[in-house]
């Protein structure tokens, strides 16, 4: 019996490592994670090991090769009859809330995993929770861009090198150069924000880690050779120190006059921590005092606000604002037609 449960684990930690086309993992290395959980085997029983899961699952195998490749069919994906319908409901919700965020190539890794959940519920009539499914939606705040698109084979080469600690080996499109840069990179981190991913690494031969946006990575590859361990890397301390910024991020008071909406938002959803509204007298309006970052992302929620806000503090922000409210006005002082060049239809 112990040897049967020893085998049924083998061939289950196999399945785990293998990952889905356009992925692969090679024979050889999957002898190394096999060898590294504790399992005594040599290379023809994970040979046979693999012809067997071959015959029960939609694996396939690269034999142009040596060692030979293997991975799962793109469509494959796990059985969802066996879990749970509360299991079965997150996935279907965060496909709702992931589609804005994630990119195509991404989604569809996933598309057989959301496909099986919504499969599941829909074969509950009698249930609530899939007739709660039925009602549920998620829907981001404000307008959404659509999500930057990554090659598929990228976002395998990236994720597996992050996952595994590996170096990986990129060709990248520098916005500030507008030119490919072929770079050794070590991973040390993964930001999703908004429409854009972000891988966080450092450059071989530095230090500093460096965000690089995955959508601009052109080709990936994921080497044997281990990256660099990060021992003070702080990835919550790197977001809060200038992500997007060129200087570490300081806090600044912002006091200004809000609207009633905006006061009832805040009231509701506070802007930070350490914030209070005042109602003015004589007036529905209210002051607003917030501890808020000093970045360009805060500033421009403000400028969303328009006549919504009058700002007093910081002083910098009231003179950028003052700025940016001149150039307009001389902007569309300007001109109040579309120029001719411009207005023709497009052929």
């Amino acid at each position: 019996m112990s040897q049967a449960k020893d085998t049924i684990a083998r061939l289950l930690t196999l399945l785990r490592h293998i990952p889905r086309a356009p992925g692969y993992i090679a024979t050889t290395t999957l002898l190394e994670k096999l060898r590294d959980r504790g399992f005594s085997v040599d290379m023809r029983t994970v040979q046979r090991d693999l012809n067997r899961l071959s015959s029960m699952f939609s694996l396939m195998c690269d034999e142009r090769v040596t060692p030979y490749r293997w991975s799962f069919t793109k469509d494959a994906s796990l059985d969802l009859r066996d879990i749970d319908p509360s299991a079965a409901l997150a996935l279907y919700l965060a496909e709702g809330h992931l589609t804005s965020l994630l990119p195509q190539s991404v989604l569809d890794l996933l598309a057989p995993q959301f496909r099986r959940a919504r499969d599941y519920l829909d074969g509950l009539e009698e249930n609530g929770l899939a007739d709660w499914a039925r009602r549920v939606r998620t829907k981001p705040n404000g307008k959404a861009l659509q999500p930057a698109q990554v090659d598929s084979a990228v976002w395998q080469a990236v994720s597996m090198a992050l996952l595994e600690r590996q170096c990986l080996k990129v060709s990248y499109l520098s916005r500030s150069k507008e030119t490919l840069k072929e770079l050794m990179i070590h991973p040390a981190g993964f930001v999703s924000r908004h429409s854009i991913s972000y891988l966080l690494a450092t450059v071989e031969g530095y230090d500093d880690p460096r965000q690089f946006a995955l959508h601009r990575i052109q080709y990936a590859e994921c080497l044997d050779t281990p990256a660099k361990e990060h021992a003070t890397f702080d990835i919550d301390e790197f977001l809060s120190n200038g992500f997007n910024n060129p200087t570490p991020v300081t806090e600044v008071e912002l006091v200004a006059d809000v609207s009633p909406s905006i006061a009832w938002l805040l009231s509701e959803t506070p802007l930070s921590a350490e914030q209070r509204l005042e109602a003015l007298p004589d007036s529905d309006w209210y002051r607003l005092h917030a501890k808020v970052p000093d970045d360009q992302e805060t500033l421009w929620w403000v400028f969303g606000l328009n006549s919504n806000i009058r700002v007093y503090e910081p002083e910098a922000w009231v003179e950028e604002i003052r700025t940016k409210l001149a150039w307009l006005s001389s902007h569309y002082s300007s001109s109040t037609s579309i120029p001719s060049s411009l207005s023709e239809p497009m052929t």
